[in-house]
């Protein structure tokens, strides 16, 4: 059969599979409504010194929706691969590119989730966490971030020899497994991404499953008040990676919640998101990523 799965070496199912049509085909205009916002504190980041905007990345199935910045200037820049929260590529997302760009990196954010649902009109986190997330396939989003990196390093001023990756709560999940697929990542940056979960046919392996497996070295910063991923088992994850040689740092912010970073949230903490902000571009620069 033309789409008959393969099993690749980090345990998943790798390409050629089914795949269907995207059922979002731009980004969100403004910010999710599947959560509280507290909009006076939001941070917004000009576009003064780079380029940024919607794109689209050709995909085996169509034009995949992503949302790019990278400074002005030739380049070639260092590639962030920018992983959303579960909530899409929404003005928060996007923000967090045009940051990195203001940094000197080429981010991209891919709409992992086009194919799934609209998140542009979900309304309800826990009907996204279950008509949604748990349908996408973990293959399917990794093979997106790849054809990311391939379409940033040939249209997009970046130098997929200098990559990184950088994910929110299920975003952070993801850095974990990317950093065990991809062999020439640099550096992985998880914000507060959950270590285990559920296993099924399509998310076959959690974070922790794959710590001892991780390419790259690996920054963790979680809170230590999240009360859905308690820190021993992010401790357990580091340790499991470190008795198999590899780098795992964390940082825990005793009084932080879960979304510290996330600006336009109540869980919103300053100090912790802007000492997390400082330690990650720091740790992408020290792993080669700069």
């Amino acid at each position: 059969m033309a789409d008959q799965d393969q099993a690749g070496l980090d345990g998943l199912i790798t390409p050629p599979f089914s795949r269907r049509g995207f059922v979002m085909t731009s980004l969100i205009s403004g910010l999710t409504l599947a959560t509280s916002r507290v909009e006076a504190q939001v941070i917004h980041t000009d576009s003064s010194g780079i380029e940024a905007g919607e794109v689209k990345i050709p995909a085996a199935d169509g034009p995949m929706p992503a949302y790019r910045a990278v400074p002005d200037g030739a380049g070639p820049f260092p590639i962030v691969l920018v992983i959303e929260e579960i909530f899409g590529v929404h003005d928060y997302i996007k923000d967090i590119c045009r940051r990195l760009a203001k940094a000197g990196y080429c981010a991209v954010a891919p709409e992992l989730y086009a194919r799934q649902g609209d998140l542009s009109a979900m309304t309800d986190a826990k009907l996204i966490i279950r008509d949604v997330i748990s349908k996408t396939p973990d293959a399917q989003w990794i093979g997106d971030l790849d054809a990311t990196v391939a379409w940033a390093g040939s249209a997009a001023k970046g130098d997929p020899s200098r990559l990184g990756v950088m994910g929110w709560c299920r975003g952070g999940r993801d850095v974990w497994l990317y950093a065990a697929h991809r062999r020439d990542l640099k550096a992985a940056v998880a914000w507060y991404g959950p270590v285990g979960g559920d296993r099924t046919d399509i998310q076959p392996r959690t974070a922790g499953d794959v710590a001892a497996e991780i390419h790259a070295p690996l920054l963790g910063l979680y809170g230590g008040a999240d009360t859905g991923i308690p820190v021993a088992s992010v401790e357990a994850a580091r340790d499991r990676a470190k008795a198999a040689g590899k780098i795992v740092e964390l940082m825990i912010y005793p009084d932080a919640p879960h979304g510290f970073h996330a600006d336009y949230r109540p869980s919103y903490r300053r100090e912790a998101a802007e000492d997390g902000w400082k330690r990650a571009l720091a740790f992408l620069k020290a792993n080669g990523v700069g």
